[in-house]
């Protein structure tokens, strides 16, 4: 049996017993999924809960959806993660979203360094990796869809995660670790370059004014989008979200 239909609902529900289907939402319900009355979907609202309704009127324009109970998602990581990576060349970025949002993070940065050689020159872009995420989070089974945010300058990337414990920057110039990953626990912050790779300025930067931590991948160069992925499944792991 297949599993119910996933939404993502903009308002948090709290008391309402009902949830009116519109717009983009509507066309997939009804379009796409071949959705009708009396059939039963589950409705996420951001907050982590999980809501079990089903599908009471349908008109031209919406759908009424009865909500019935609830349930608190369980598939959501203990430890926040935050991923910051370079602006990647043509789909390489949505691609990169969406494997960190199935691998669990919390948030995700897009930003532009020194060399990056793709830009985030529209806000259309960032919507469309929002709605990538979004679109993992049903998909993986997830509550609550990661936020996709972007940086135009570097520094703000950097200051954007102050309150992480963990501030790890993967660089492919340096030729060891500063930091004992085995040892790491709690909220951890990520960094990893477009292709380009950074600067040493960059990496300067990172360590000296923003507290982060060299870290090295290992002795072959990965693609960019290789780097992200596998940092982010590895740091996962080692928090023990993937045990």
């Amino acid at each position: 049996m297949s599993s119910r239909r996933r939404f993502l609902i903009d308002n948090v529900i709290q008391d309402e017993k009902e949830v009116i289907l519109e717009g983009e939402q509507l066309n997939h319900a009804r379009n796409v999924l071949r959705l009708a009355v009396g059939d039963e979907i589950t409705l996420l609202d951001g907050s982590g809960r999980e809501y079990s309704a089903v599908i009471a009127a349908a008109s031209k324009h919406s759908m009424t959806a009865h909500i019935t109970g609830f349930t608190v998602g369980d598939k959501e990581a203990a430890t926040p993660v935050y991923l910051l990576c370079g602006a990647l060349k043509g789909d390489r970025t949505e691609l990169v979203v969406q494997k960190a949002v199935e691998l669990g993070v919390k948030k995700i940065g897009i930003f532009n360094s020194e060399y990056c050689s793709a830009y985030m020159n529209s806000a259309a872009k960032l919507d469309r990796l929002n709605k990538v995420a979004k679109e993992a989070t049903k998909q993986c089974m997830r509550s609550v869809a990661p936020e996709v945010v972007y940086f135009d300058k570097f520094s703000d990337a950097l200051a954007s995660c102050e309150d992480y414990k963990n501030k790890l920057f993967a660089c492919e110039f340096t030729q060891s670790s500063d930091v004992d990953l085995l040892k790491i626990s709690g909220s951890t912050a990520i960094v990893v370059g477009s292709e380009g790779g950074f600067s040493e300025r960059e990496f300067a930067l990172a360590k000296e004014e923003y507290g982060f931590c060299g870290i090295t991948l290992g002795k072959r160069i990965l693609r960019a989008e290789t780097a992200a992925i596998s940092f982010t499944a590895v740091a996962m792991f080692l928090l023990g979200e993937l045990g």
